[in-house]
């Protein structure tokens, strides 16, 4: 049996079903000034559901999200406060790992509006700075193109923290990324900056098989965590700098993903968990079925 580690669920869209607030483009920052409080309870429930990681709420922190609602003046102040709410629900548990997430710019899902290379390194350079102190380990998430990949890989490097590479993939085909770009091509921008593991998040659980055999071929600790919506890929891409509009599924039980997460196991995969619409029960329903089969949680 193997050795597993758990990562947490998704955080944005359970802010927004425990808020009551009506999602935008800040909505798990804006949280985060208007219910001060509710990310750390979120934090607190996936480590009481069994989570090995904390993933700070710093996914959205971004200069492109924050100027124009007037807020980037709070860029650091909001990374500090989501550093706080989760070093907070860790003190309360007595145990952790906190991750510091760094988003993917501009918007997720578009591969189309990746800047160029040194814009995007600057960029993740200036956030991985601001995190490397107060995390363990930085995961870059829901990178949907190659370039953009290796920026944020290049200015991760800031935080002197492991780092962990995390891709949205076609959720048609799990063999490429959302730009189309096979995701064994990650092995030449791997080489350029490393990273200490490589992973699957925020699109179908069906696609993540697929992702497994390109990620196994990497030669480094690779897993999933997959989100709860419909199919993304399809749909058609906003004019403006917009995600395309997408719908949570209803089929997708606790239960259910349980036994997606398990076959990913199998397929060597030692890293687990949730994103968007994957909450604390699917979270403690994974932590006791991995049990259950005889895996270690570490």
């Amino acid at each position: 049996m193997a050795q597993i580690t758990l990562l947490d669920g998704g955080m944005g869209q359970e802010l927004i079903a425990r808020s009551g607030d009506r999602p935008g483009a800040l909505w798990a920052t804006r949280v985060m000034l208007d219910h001060p409080g509710l990310v750390r309870e979120i934090h607190e429930d996936y480590f009481a559901a069994g989570a090995s990681i904390a993933t700070a709420n710093t996914y959205n922190i971004l200069h492109d999200r924050l100027i124009p609602d007037g807020l980037d003046g709070l860029y650091h102040a909001l990374h500090l406060r989501a550093l706080a709410e989760v070093h907070e629900a860790k003190a309360a548990a007595g145990r952790g790992v906190i991750a510091g997430s760094m988003g993917p710019l501009s918007a997720s899902y578009r591969p189309d509006l990746t800047p160029s290379i040194e814009t995007s390194t600057a960029l993740y350079a200036e956030k991985a700075r601001i995190l490397g102190p107060h995390v363990d380990l930085i995961l870059i998430e829901t990178m949907s193109s190659l370039d953009l990949a290796l920026g944020a890989l290049q200015g991760a490097q800031a935080a002197g923290k492991p780092v962990w590479l995390a891709v949205s993939v076609d959720d048609r085909n799990g063999r490429l990324l959302r730009s189309g770009e096979p995701i064994a091509d990650l092995a030449g921008i791997l080489a350029k900056a490393p990273a200490a593991a490589v992973l699957a998040n925020c699109s179908m659980p069906e696609a993540m098989e697929a992702a497994m055999e390109e990620l196994r071929g990497l030669g480094l600790p690779f897993g999933a965590y997959a989100n709860g919506f419909s199919e993304i890929s399809s749909l058609p891409l906003p004019e403006d700098a917009h995600t395309p509009d997408y719908c949570p599924r209803h089929d997708l039980t606790p239960e259910a993903y349980s036994r997606f997460a398990l076959r990913w196991i199998d397929q060597g995969a030692t890293i687990v968990g949730g994103c968007c619409e994957v909450g604390p029960a699917h979270i403690r329903h994974l932590h006791q079925a991995l049990l259950d089969a005889g895996h270690e949680i570490v």
